[in-house]
């Protein structure tokens, strides 16, 4: 038996279709390599809508799915009958994509008569440091997206404690939603971020929200609710915006987002050491949002002060792809996690399933 797992990852979830190879150890710990990791953009797709259309989204993924997996088993030089299981994200998601996923997935598993192991792909995010660095467990990770934002101390592959999260709107909704108000392209993280570079950040008062209050968690919704009724002053008094009002705005935003994601990670660093009545040996970021430098920048700052191991992953792991999935899905297959025909697609999955829903729950679960 070979000392090594190879793993076809499989992602679907939101606007990204991606497939992915990764290699690494049978047993133990160590990094992994990744051997393909391809990701098909649906950017032009949902640029006409000023934000993602579920419908548009499951409709691409069904295509672009089989071409994907082809690509990046082409890519890896390997046949199906090289890999040792089939990984794919069976949630959160929007539930379309999510499904999508799925079921190839399971047609290949099937068909080839590989294994099959359903991943969240918010572990996805939470593990990629041990797939790039190796890093090992306890660590805390902020997983920063478009959808979610918390601070989860990650003990094992599949034991995740939440010590805070956002109670409203997550940094990368509230990025998009501030393109969306100055009249910048999707996805706005990138806008924002490019705009900000000269922009004076001291300009507009922004609030700094939940800073006054202990704990670890976090609110964006209001930050946005100021931009706007400053965005608003402007027009009313100047007849429109002009191109450094646009840059001033996006600088001081994205200052109050780095300085809340700032002095929250000093509290999460100090939960996450009574938590484990020792010091957090490491402190990582994930997702989409860990993509922009300034935020980085913040929180390497924070992690330097604390005496404390920073890492974040290469920027094209920050945002959606196949290859954390696959590497998640070999952390669970190697310690004995399996999946049959009957795995099913969640909209809804939250990683710590003991602490209370910080954004309320329904019929299809808690949100996070």
């Amino acid at each position: 038996m070979p000392d090594t797992l190879t793993i076809l990852g499989i992602e679907s979830s939101c606007d990204d279709t991606a497939a992915a190879v990764v290699r690494g150890p049978r047993v133990g710990e160590g990094g992994g390599t990744i051997l393909s990791n391809v990701v098909a953009a649906q950017t032009d797709l949902h640029a006409a809508f000023g934000g993602i259309v579920p419908e548009i989204a499951a409709r691409a993924h069904a295509e672009k799915l089989d071409l994907c997996v082809e690509a990046a088993l082409a890519q890896a030089g390997l046949g199906l009958q090289e890999i040792d299981a089939v990984a794919v994200t069976a949630g959160p998601g929007l539930i379309g994509g999510v499904l999508a996923g799925v079921m190839c997935a399971k047609g290949i598993a099937a068909g080839a008569g590989l294994p099959l192991v359903g991943v969240n792909h918010l572990a996805g995010h939470a593990l990629t440091p041990r797939l790039t660095d190796g890093l090992g467990f306890p660590y805390l990770m902020l997983l920063v997206s478009g959808g979610h934002c918390q601070f989860l101390l990650v003990q094992g592959a599949e034991d995740f404690r939440r010590l805070g999260g956002t109670i409203d709107d997550a940094p990368g909704e509230a990025f998009d939603k501030t393109a969306k108000l100055l009249g910048l392209p999707q996805p706005g993280g990138p806008s924002v971020e490019a705009e900000a570079r000269a922009g004076d950040a001291g300009r507009f008062a922004f609030p700094r929200p939940l800073l006054d209050r202990p704990g670890c968690d976090m609110s964006f919704s209001g930050l946005k609710t100021a931009l706007l009724r400053a965005r608003d002053e402007l027009v009313e008094v100047q007849g429109g915006l002009r191109r450094q009002d646009r840059a001033d705005l996006c600088a001081g935003f994205q200052a109050a987002v780095a300085a809340v994601l700032a002095e929250k990670t000093r509290r999460a660093l100090r939960a996450g050491a009574e938590a484990l009545a020792a010091p957090v040996p490491a402190l990582a970021v994930g997702g989409g949002v860990a993509a922009n430098r300034q935020l980085r920048a913040a929180l390497e700052h924070v992690a330097h002060e604390a005496g404390t191991r920073f890492l974040a992953p290469p920027l094209a792991l920050c945002t959606d792809n196949a290859a954390m999935i696959a590497w998640a899905g070999l952390e669970r297959f190697r310690a004995g996690g399996r999946d049959d025909m009957r795995l099913s697609a969640r909209p809804r999955w939250p990683l710590d399933r003991q602490s209370p829903a910080l954004l309320g729950s329904g019929r299809r679960g808690a949100k996070a």
